[in-house]
Formats: structure tokens, C-alpha cells, sequence
């Protein structure tokens, strides 16, 4: 196996999306995703066992897929990743068990990694930006998670700055949009009706929402926590306040204001504690324009460095994973034995999982 230019099959099985990507180092060869959204979308949000029955459905086509659009063969591979953790654990399990057995059939190395870390390594795959460098700021939010990294190095330091303490930012888009009867999933929804895509646009300013866990008091435990339930329980309790119709588009702008602002805040708050003038932005969410626009325009005024990666990158996928292990082995990281699991909760300071001794 080359080590510089590792040829990886990455498999990404957390929640809702079964990702299946090539990468030759860091170069992507191939980004195949299906998606059981629509599944899930008549319950009105992720479904755990659903998801692992689709994931064991979509699994094989995926692969052929992947490896037919990559141009390669399963023998051609170097070596195979997955993800260990943290996600849903059934979800989790149906990747597990088929990257344990393609790497044994194959006989080839198999390295067990983070999915949030996975996020930070989409940027790599990026071959219209120059190379990240050290030390960053990463700012990850998704559908199941909002979590402030520090990362010193992608492959061995990476530091928890802070993380959701109940809702992540994507749950709370998904509830607020079905407070507003809109349908799931609530992020692109929020952002259609925010932009006014069925009449005139949403006003930001309209209602003065909530921004958890910013005020004074909260700094001291909280500095880089973010709490985004006491948010959606404001929006429900002005809309249920309202006499006649709901101005759904000022709700929506201002809901989503509220959630931008916290985010960027802490993210550059951050920055400038830590003296990291770069951040990174990653996670399902980053799709939503509003959070793009006012990252790049506060970054611009703070002299930070903004980088995010390209929008098919953000959200979960296999090539970020095939992406982190590439790293991991060009830096001369072993192999994962074959002794892990399913971890929902792994922690992010574990970025690859039971490396051989």
C-alpha cells in the first residue's frame, strides 16, 4: 500500500444517508450517496430502525456504484474506512458489519473513525482551496449535532470546545418548521419561507428570538455550549400567542437569524480567544444560505480565514471518511483491529478507534 496516495473506500451509516466514497489520498474519485429522507419524511423526522433497514437495502448498490464511477475494482483498494461514531446505533451497525467484511474478504487494513472528525477532512477533498493549515477553528452543525472543535491536527489533536447541551441546530429547525406546518426536513423548508419563496421575504428583525446560553452569566460554563430548545420553545409559545393568521416568512427569518447569530458568535468568539485567525465550517446545515452569508461576512470584518467545503462534502457521506482515514494513513497511523462497535456516543477527541498496538 502507498502510503502517500492510499486508495480508500470510505462507508458513512450514522443516520439517514448511506455514503459510500473513493478517495486516492487526497484526491475524491467518488461520492455516492443514497438517501432515505423521504422514508422518514411521512414520521416527521429520522426514524432509527427505518434507517437501518434502507441502510442494509442501499448498502450493495452504492458500493458497485461507487467503485464504477470511481473507475476501480474492490482488489484494486488499499484499504477500507467506516464510521464508528457517534450517530444512530442500529444505523452505525449496518456499516460496520459491511466494511469488517470487505476488509477481511479483501485482506486489506481497516481503519474505524469519527464522524465528526470526518467533517473537518471533507475540507481536503476540496481541490479548488489551498491546504488547511494548523491550528483551526471547526465549527460542525447537522441535523444531530453542533459541536465547536479546536483542531490542531487533523489526525491526533483535536479539542471539544463546546457542543449542544439538548437540541442540535437541525433538530431545531425540524420542530420550529413543523410548529409552522411546514414539512420536514425543516432546514431547506425554514429557508424557503424565510426568503419568501411563496410571497414577500421574511423580515429578521421582526421578533427579537432568544440566543441560548449568550448572555453573561453563561460564559463561565458555557462559553462555547449552545442550547437551542429554549429558542424553539419561544417560537411555540409566539405563535400559539398570535390571533389570525401566522407570518410564517417574519417567523421563520427571525428563527433562523437567532440560530446564525449564536453560532457565528461563538465560532469567531472563538477564534479570537484562541488566536486561530481560520475557521471551518462543516455539517448538513451549512447548506442554508443565511448561515454562509453572514459567517463570510462577519469572518471578513473579524480577519478570519473562512473555509467551507463544497456543499455535496457537507453533508454525511462516505468520501470525508475515506478522506480522514487517507490522513491517518499517510500519517503512518495503524490500522483499527476488528475489535470495536457501534459507538453513538463516541466522543470527538477519538478520532480513529481501536488502532493496533
Amino acid at each position: 500500500m502507498s502510503a502517500a496516495e492510499p486508495l480508500v473506500l470510505g462507508i458513512e451509516t450514522s443516520c439517514d444517508e448511506t455514503g459510500i466514497g473513493i478517495v486516492r489520498g487526497r484526491t475524491l474519485l467518488s461520492n455516492t450517496i443514497a438517501s432515505s429522507m423521504d422514508e422518514h419524511a411521512r414520521f416527521g423526522g429520522v426514524v432509527p430502525e427505518v434507517a437501518a433497514r434502507a441502510h442494509l437495502e442501499a448498502l450493495q448498490p452504492a458500493v458497485e456504484a461507487a467503485l464504477a464511477e470511481a473507475g476501480v475494482a474492490l482488489a484494486d483498494l488499499d484499504a477500507v474506512a467506516v464510521t464508528s461514531g457517534p450517530g444512530l446505533a442500529g444505523a452505525l451497525m449496518v456499516g460496520i458489519g459491511a466494511a469488517k467484511a470487505l476488509a477481511v474478504s479483501l485482506d486489506r487494513p481497516l481503519y474505524a473513525v469519527n464522524h465528526l472528525v470526518g467533517h473537518i477532512a471533507a475540507d481536503l477533498l476540496d481541490e479548488d482551496a489551498p491546504p488547511l493549515e494548523y491550528p483551526t477553528v471547526a465549527l460542525l452543525v447537522s441535523g444531530g449535532h453542533t459541536s465547536l472543535l479546536l483542531v490542531r491536527d487533523l489526525t491526533s489533536d483535536v479539542e471539544l470546545l463546546g457542543e449542544t447541551v439538548d437540541d442540535a441546530a437541525g433538530e431545531a429547525f425540524d420542530k420550529v418548521a413543523r410548529l409552522l406546518g411546514l414539512p420536514y426536513p425543516g432546514g431547506p423548508e425554514i429557508d424557503r419561507a424565510a426568503d419568501g419563496a411563496a410571497g414577500p421575504a421574511g423580515d429578521a428583525t421582526a421578533i427579537r428570538f432568544p440566543r441560548g446560553l449568550s448572555r453573561a452569566s453563561d460564559m463561565a460554563a458555557h462559553r462555547y455550549d449552545f442550547s437551542f430548545s429554549g429558542l424553539k420553545t419561544a417560537v411555540a409559545r409566539w405563535v400559539e400567542q398570535q390571533d389570525g393568521d401566522i407570518p410564517v416568512a417574519d417567523v421563520a427569518a427571525s428563527f433562523r437569524e437567532a440560530v446564525v447569530d449564536v453560532l457565528i458568535t461563538k465560532a469567531l468568539d472563538a477564534c479570537a480567544r484562541f488566536e486561530v485567525p481560520r475557521l471551518l465550517l462543516g455539517g448538513g446545515v451549512v447548506a442554508n444560505r443565511r448561515l454562509r452569508d453572514v459567517a463570510t461576512e462577519r469572518a471578513e470584518a473579524a480577519g478570519v480565514t473562512l473555509r467551507i467545503p463544497p456543499l455535496s462534502l457537507c453533508t454525511d457521506n462516505g468520501a470525508m471518511i475515506a478522506g480522514l482515514a487517507a490522513e491517518l494513513i499517510s500519517s503512518g497511523r495503524r490500522p483499527s483491529t476488528l475489535a470495536f462497535g457501534a459507538d453513538s456516543t463516541l466522543p470527538v477527541t477519538e478520532i480513529q478507534v481501536a488502532e493496533r498496538s
